[in-house]
């Protein structure tokens, strides 16, 4: 028998807002106001295909208990049939590139999600009550964690739904089991290797792995290795960089500044389940306690507390390197 999830709608986790404005969508709506949508709209957005289910070990370290705005989630590993009714929400370029839950940097454009306790990595078909649009996507991240929203959609995702313009819409869950992708999986295609290209010096860069659009793989991003411009000329939300004191006594490092209490409390816990997975154990103590400071009407998230500024500044860079999230540094 399908289970169905019991209690109240799970909350919204990381943003929320709007491709191209509704008229009658109630500003309430749109959770992460300092969130939004990308400036330039890829063109074939809603042709974008759905994700391909495969069957993928577990990750270790994605699918244990974890804790966030007061609450407990156990995430559910078992092949139970899931089954969950509620409102969706969608996050965007504020967290574009950022690490997710899964380890994999987050793409706006690709078909996945974060759920709350769904297997990472695992798949669902979501399916809109409104219209009966349905869209197949990869959950790799966790959230939502506020209000009454059970599903955070990629910009991609929420778009082919049709949910990206109000910010929210209602949903219908269900869990692609292991069983049911071995019955329907395409039969393997034999691909017959290019001949090698002639090997050619490769200016000196900085790779990392990104999620590749539509499916569950990853592909390599290379950048130009450039030096790291000094973060504390930076901000991540649009506010202006906080100011250094000329006799500032300590220096952390910011990862958000927000007008709205809750969003600040929503990435800090995102933060705080990252940086307290095994993965990021090479990274110092001080670094691992993200809290939130209210001053002049923002809540600013911040980890650290160093009397040294070229201190802070290691640690933004650290910090920068691990989550694939600008930060700034505040003086206080």
């Amino acid at each position: 028998m399908a289970r169905s999830a019991a209690g109240p709608a799970l909350p919204i986790a990381v943003a929320v807002l709007v491709l191209a404005g509704c008229a009658s969508a109630p500003k309430e709506t749109r959770f992460y106001r300092e969130d939004g949508p990308p400036d330039h709209v890829p063109p074939g957005l809603l042709a974008t295909p759905d994700a391909v289910p495969r069957e993928e070990p577990l990750n270790p370290y994605a699918n244990r208990p974890y804790a966030a705005l007061g609450r407990t989630y156990v995430p559910d590993t078992s092949n139970a049939p899931f089954h969950q009714r509620g409102m969706a929400s969608w996050y965007g370029r504020q967290f574009q590139g950022n690490r997710t839950a899964s380890g994999e940097l987050y793409d706006m454009f690709a078909m996945t999600a974060a759920h709350p306790t769904l297997p990472i990595p695992s798949y669902a078909r979501v399916t809109s009550t409104r219209d009966g649009r349905s869209v197949i996507v990869r959950i790799n991240d966790r959230g939502p964690f506020l209000h009454d929203r059970i599903i955070d959609l990629s910009y991609a995702a929420a778009a082919r739904l049709g949910l990206a313009g109000a910010g929210s819409g209602e949903v219908q869950i269900e869990r692609i089991l292991p069983g049911q992708i071995a019955q329907t999986a395409p039969p393997p295609v034999t691909v017959t290797a290019a001949p090698a290209a002639p090997q050619v010096e490769a200016p000196t860069a900085v790779a990392f792995a990104v999620p590749s659009p539509g499916s569950g793989s990853t592909h390599s991003m290379v950048l130009p290795n450039q030096p790291a411009p000094d973060p504390v000329a930076r901000t991540t939300n649009g506010d202006p960089p906080p100011q250094p004191a000329t006799a500032a006594t300590h220096w952390s490092v910011q990862l958000g500044a927000f007008k709205i209490a809750m969003n600040a409390e929503a990435l800090r816990d995102r933060l705080a389940l990252l940086l307290n997975s095994p993965d990021a154990s090479g990274l110092p103590a001080e670094l691992r306690s993200p809290r939130i400071e209210r001053q002049a009407g923002l809540s600013r998230v911040l980890i650290g507390d160093a009397a040294q500024r070229a201190t802070a500044l290691g640690w933004s860079r650290l910090l920068e390197r691990y989550l694939s999230r600008p930060t700034t540094l505040f003086a206080h």
